[in-house]
């Protein structure tokens, strides 16, 4: 019995993101997007553990432990996000914030 034959795929060109405009430029909402998981991580944290808090505080009798439930969520919420990346500085990719330098901005002497 003969071997077979191990054919591979040929390769294809690399083809740029769809970014409904016509120029292929990809649009810049990753800072909004970012904005929104964060708010999203902290706003939920606090809402879940809130609940926690005041199943808690109905079945033991006590009236703060959903106050402790709240902050503990927005800490965890924050968290969340920051060990997500969602925090830092935005940089291109393949390059740290350190890469780039200085900020120019406001410089007079600028050139």
């Amino acid at each position: 019995m003969s071997p077979r034959k191990r054919y591979s795929r040929p390769s294809l060109p690399a083809q740029q993101p769809a970014s409904g405009n016509e120029t292929g430029d990809v649009g810049n909402d990753g800072g909004y997007n970012a904005g929104m998981a964060v708010f999203s991580y902290i706003i939920g944290g606090i809402i879940v553990w809130s609940l926690v808090g005041w199943g808690l505080d109905n079945l033991w009798g006590t009236r703060w432990i959903v106050l402790l439930g709240a902050l503990l969520g927005a800490a965890g919420g924050f968290y969340l996000s920051h060990m997500h990346g969602l925090t830092g500085q935005s940089s291109t990719p393949g390059e740290s914030n350190a890469d780039s330098g200085p900020s120019t901005d406001g410089d007079s002497n600028a050139k």
